[in-house]
């Protein structure tokens, strides 16, 4: 298999990949409701960098997207991808595969359109010197690489992996990895995503850390009226525990006050929980002040939730689960482990 650089632009007239992923950022920061100052802030790049790539005049790597992706909650085939009918089984010839080209990059989806995001596909070429960007990628599930053309290094954890062709690596992606194409010659790998929570998308569960740093930090908030086990009922609950995790490791236990129910009674005549199942912005702003003080995490788990407050949490781009497991730990490791079950059906 012969693998050429990138191709560039031929005609003047097509858009190029810069500008259609930069027109789809503003599309997504825009339907979000963020501003630029919003989008820098929870991405914490740059509001010049972020209109730059907004207007097509620069080439973001990867790590810059999956940076964009944690920010907006979204997956990182998002920024390539219309809005089109999800299919069940996708058929992709390999001289029609779905492509974004950078100056350094050509990512191939092998799975667009895939109602399911229980995995993730890509054929990535790089060019010499190049590769995912100067952030080390902190991510749940797992990784599959396979090694098509050239040489490719891999860095997890602080061990060193060199793939040539044929040679393949699998690993749990909360170890903090990067990969690069140090050779002369333009590499090709085969690369594929493994979510832990099949119901939700890979790339809003990224997180990046900078290059040198040792540790990824999840902080996962759970519901609970007695600080060991996990309320029936989002709403009623008194506190959350904010458990935080190092290296796919729970390493902290933190009590935090919510707001309830209580709190909204009598506002605009509202009686009881009801606002807990409205889906109106009221209800939604209402349901986004119970969550500011959990703002600092990723994922929410309850017992019991309304369907308006399971919304919202969404939203907020927090992921909310609901479990039928009554211990907090035990209900965050199985998280973690991937078999976490969330009990949509218990919504009310």
């Amino acid at each position: 298999m012969t693998v050429s650089a990138v191709d560039p632009i031929e005609s003047a007239s097509a858009p190029s990949t810069e500008q259609l992923v930069g027109k789809k950022l503003r599309e997504i920061r825009v339907q979000k409701g963020y501003s630029l100052r919003n989008l820098s802030d929870r991405s914490g790049l740059n509001i010049n960098t972020l209109s730059l790539i907004e207007n097509g005049r620069t080439s973001p790597s990867v790590s810059t997207l999956q940076q964009l992706a944690v920010a907006l909650g979204i997956s990182i085939s998002a920024f390539f991808e219309s809005e089109p009918e999800k299919k069940r089984i996708v058929f992709t010839r390999a001289d029609d595969r779905p492509e974004a080209s950078f100056n350094t990059t050509r990512m191939q989806n092998l799975a667009k359109d895939l109602a399911s995001n229980a995995v993730q596909p890509f054929v990535v070429t790089l060019l010499p010197g190049f590769g995912s960007g100067d952030r080390m990628i902190v991510h749940t599930g797992h990784e599959f690489v396979f090694c098509l053309t050239g040489t490719i290094h891999y860095r997890i954890s602080g061990e060193d992996y060199f793939l040539a062709q044929g040679d393949s690596l699998v690993f749990e992606s909360h170890l903090p990895h990067c990969w690069e194409n140090q050779s002369d010659a333009p590499a090709q790998i085969l690369l594929i995503l493994l979510p832990a929570d099949r119901s939700e998308e890979l790339g809003g569960r990224h997180f990046l850390m900078e290059m040198g740093q040792e540790e990824e930090i999840m902080k996962i908030a759970v519901i609970t009226d007695d600080e060991k086990t996990i309320s029936q009922h989002f709403g009623r609950a008194p506190y959350y525990m904010v458990v935080t995790v190092e290296e796919g490791k729970i390493s902290g236990h933190e009590l935090r006050p919510k707001l309830g129910h209580n709190h909204f009674q009598g506002m605009h005549g509202e009686e009881g929980h009801e606002h807990e199942h409205g889906h109106d912005e009221e209800s939604h702003q209402k349901h986004a002040s119970m969550a500011e003080a959990i703002s600092d995490c990723q994922i929410v788990i309850c017992g019991g939730m309304g369907m308006g407050a399971y919304e919202s949490m969404r939203r907020l781009n927090i992921k909310p689960v609901v479990t039928d497991m009554a211990n907090i730990d035990e209900a965050v490791q199985a998280y973690l482990d991937g078999k976490l079950v969330d009990h949509t059906e218990k919504l009310h």
